[in-house]
């Protein structure tokens, strides 16, 4: 493809995102593979081309643009290369008009800047949609962090129990050590929060959102091995796809024995999960959020958030936290996290609960990385180098 061809791809491509973000259809990620799937006369390179001109777009533009064209033209003010482009070539894009509509770059919406925290200032921003590093952690059952660098090389050690960062573009995936189960894919500030549960191998530990069940296998890999215990760990969730993902996961990271999975009705969460009722020692709960700081994986989730869906995830996050509270047993805890770096998504929801349960405290998070926020810790892609989160460790009374 000639790279007007591949500009007039990316407008495409963009304009399918930004209809499915307007819809609430499908992810940007997945509309991508299909519109390559449907152009297989694009090689490696072209597709690589198209993609990052499509997700360069999509960072420069907190609310979405009225048109694919637009956006493209507004970066085309600042871009002479790519102004070339619009060639009116056969298949390359018309050439730009002087009044044609122009897109308004601009990082976040404006609705939003309030909610951060004040932490999260304004020079903190970019690293928000910056590309992201690639994690991995180290699964211990099978290797230790040490011969697994020995492995791979090249990697830095992060400041998690067992994580390693790896050179951007390296195929974590398609290394031995991933088909063998002895390393995964993880954002470390994931890893810091499954540190913070310090889950041991003779408890009940129940991952309330478990998703594909990511921090399940930490889970799994931090409480050892069965004869070294009589521990257990229940991911539970509300999504079929999504959890059935981590069978395989499991058999592949050898902890499969260590792990129960919960398909939940919403709704009836209380109910089905009644015996294990004042039982578990450590309730994590990962909710749902929105996903503000992990924008720089999935950057056009800023375009899907609003006020009123705000307002669903944090009563979906209140109620969490007490469908898990009365899972814990005397003297165990909650860990709570979301992946927002929005105050009434972790400090607030922390606060509000304290205030409504006594017999609760907020614990002091022992991690040298990230930043104390009210009862909790606050990680960030600009302090940190991790996804953006809000945790807290909140223990419960003898």
């Amino acid at each position: 493809m000639r790279p007007a061809a591949r500009l007039q791809a990316a407008i495409e491509l963009l304009d399918e995102i930004l209809s499915a973000a307007r819809t609430n259809g499908a992810a940007a990620d997945n509309i991508a593979r299909k519109f390559f799937a449907a152009r297989r006369y694009a090689g490696s390179k072209d597709r690589r081309a198209v993609r990052d001109l499509t997700w360069d777009a999509i960072r420069m533009f907190g609310e979405p643009p009225a048109t694919a064209r637009s956006a493209f033209a507004a970066m085309a003010q600042n871009d002479a290369e790519l102004a070339a482009l619009f060639d009116g070539s056969p298949y390359g894009p018309a050439p730009l008009q002087a009044d044609e509509p122009r897109g308004k770059p601009a990082l976040l919406p404006d609705w939003i800047k309030a909610l951060f925290y004040p932490e999260v200032g304004e020079g903190e921003w970019p690293a928000l949609l910056e590309r992201a590093p690639l994690d991995i952690r180290v699964n211990p059952l099978k290797i230790s962090r040490a011969e697994a660098a020995q492995s791979i090389g090249a990697a830095q050690m992060l400041p998690s129990s067992h994580g390693m960062r790896l050179p951007r573009g390296f195929a974590a995936d398609r290394h031995p050590l991933y088909g063998g189960g002895k390393i995964d894919i993880q954002d470390l500030g994931s890893q810091i929060i499954v540190d913070a549960c310090a889950a041991t191998p003779e408890m009940l530990v129940i991952d309330l959102c478990a998703g594909a069940g990511g921090k399940t296998l930490a889970l799994a890999e931090q409480m050892g091995q069965p004869d070294t215990g009589t521990g257990r760990v229940i991911a539970a969730d509300i999504d079929r796809g999504r959890l059935q993902k981590l069978t395989p996961r499991a058999a592949r990271a050898g902890c499969e024995h260590l792990i129960e999975t919960r398909l939940l009705n919403p709704g009836k969460e209380r109910e089905m999960l009644s015996d294990l009722t004042g039982r578990a020692d450590i309730v994590l709960v990962d909710a749902p959020c929105s996903g503000s700081g992990t924008w720089r994986r999935n950057p056009e989730t800023r375009w899907r958030l609003t006020p009123k869906r705000l307002e669903k995830l944090t009563g979906q996050q209140a109620e969490l936290i007490d469908i898990a509270a009365g899972l814990v047993k005397p003297d165990g805890a909650i860990v709570y996290a979301v992946c927002s770096l929005l105050a009434k998504e972790g400090a607030h929801q922390v606060s509000r609960f304290i205030e409504d349960n006594t017999g609760w405290r907020a614990d002091p998070i022992a991690t040298d990385l990230g930043r104390p926020c009210g009862s909790g810790h606050l990680l960030t892609p600009g302090h940190d180098g991790s996804d953006g989160f809000f945790f807290a460790r909140l223990q419960k009374s003898c």
